[in-house]
């Protein structure tokens, strides 16, 4: 009898029985997905990893602790047979032939009924890939395929232009420190959609050179300020172009509401009644320190980070930041916007009793090919910043977690 490719169809299995078989690894990776999708599951395993033994505890299935018996399938609109053992396989698959229940079973794709698609998500679009035919089946390749389809998706470049969906609007996105790979999937994507991007400079601008020639960039170092203060024209600047019926992407380095004044970008969008998507950002705070060899905290020397902004000095009545008790903490402190502060910063971290020795790690055009890093302590960062010429944005860190990777030159 020549062989029948599958007929791909999507399941709706809401409230509707569900029977796995086995609690491995296999009912790990396929539970959460039938989780979502709202099925009534009832487990059949004598065992189970933690993982789906979790989600027995957390009551989003029902777990049967016992092999597998005659009957076990009844009532199910579908089932997973997934146990380590051939034989109870075979019977609970001629089990669910017998009562018409669709089956899948990872041990014989060729005697299933039914088999799992590599599947992806891209905002309400479920990408499944099926192989033809039983027989040469490469999970791998089904994968890639479902893999490139997705990422196509997600960056608009597998939509055709006029078929392009647009988010109304304005989308306040977060581009990560820098390097054009960490902006998130969806900020890449609300950039393929863009008609108007206003960008900052640490915003990561390779992305601006892949934009189609028809969306208009603006920096937003150069927009006219007038009678307007820089946020205030920036924000303008927003609405007037949203209410022209255009998809507006605010790009901005790091996360927008890390020392990002993305929140009074927002407030003023909700004054003009324009609808505002906040994309997330990578935060520099945390991403560069780790780009150059840094973590923020590691396990017996630092339990804690704080981040602050150094853009005012210490001794400035405009500052916010009670240095004289960041000073007493054990961990560690990062500091953004602080290049031309340091001296000051670190002479009053040593005034409230922190040692003149501790470490500190300037890291230059972190996450970019411009990278560099520069070790100090508190008491020759000062001089150090100006040897070494260490110029804005840089990221700087003062703890002993910049002693904990690889010997540094300090």
């Amino acid at each position: 009898m020549a062989e029948h490719p599958a007929y791909p169809v999507g399941l709706r299995l809401s409230g509707r029985r569900v029977v796995v078989l086995g609690g491995g690894q296999v009912a790990q990776r396929r539970l959460p997905a039938l989780i979502a999708a709202g099925a009534d599951i009832v487990l059949v395993s004598p065992h189970a990893t933690p993982s789906v033994e979790a989600m027995a505890d957390a009551g989003e299935i029902t777990w049967v602790r016992r092999a597998y018996q005659d009957g076990d399938l009844a009532e199910a609109w579908y089932a997973l047979i997934a146990t380590s053992d051939p034989e109870a396989n075979a019977a609970a698959s001629a089990e669910g032939e017998r009562h018409r229940v669709w089956c899948v079973r990872s041990d014989d794709a060729d005697q299933a009924t039914a088999w799992t698609p590599a599947t992806g998500h891209s905002e309400g679009v479920t990408v499944a890939v099926l192989t033809t035919h039983a027989r040469g089946r490469d999970p791998r390749h089904t994968a890639a395929i479902r893999d490139a389809v997705v990422e196509g998706l997600r960056d608009g470049t597998l939509v055709a232009p006029h078929h392009r969906t647009r988010t109304p609007g304005v989308a306040l996105v977060g581009g990560g420190p820098g390097d054009p790979d960490l902006i998130t999937v969806r900020g890449r994507r609300l950039l393929a959609e863009a008609d108007v991007v206003i960008a900052d400079r640490l915003g990561p601008r390779d992305l601006l050179a892949e934009l189609p020639p028809h969306v208009e960039v603006i920096d937003a170092a150069k927009i006219p300020y007038g009678r307007y203060m820089a946020q205030e024209a920036i924000n303008n600047a927003l609405v007037e172009h949203a209410r022209q019926g255009k998809a507006v992407v605010r790009l901005k380095g790091g996360d927008p509401f890390v020392f990002g004044r993305g929140m009074e970008e927002v407030q003023a969008l909700a004054e003009a009644g324009i609808p505002c998507t906040v994309v997330p950002g990578i935060s520099s705070s945390i991403s560069v320190p780790g780009a150059a060899g840094i973590p923020v905290t590691h396990r017996g020397v630092a339990h804690e980070f704080t981040v602050v902004s150094g853009h005012v000095a210490p001794d400035d009545a405009r500052s916010l930041v009670d240095w004289a008790s960041l000073a007493k903490l054990t961990g560690t402190l990062v500091i953004l916007m602080g290049v031309d502060k340091i001296g000051k910063i670190a002479e009053t971290l040593v005034a409230h009793g922190k040692s003149p020795k501790t470490p500190v790690a300037l890291v230059q055009e972190g996450t970019t090919a411009a990278q560099r890093r520069v070790d100090a302590t508190l008491d020759t960062v000062a001089e150090t910043v100006r040897t070494e010429d260490v110029k804005p944005p840089a990221v700087i860190v003062v703890g002993e977690v910049v002693r904990v990777g690889p010997e540094t030159s300090a």
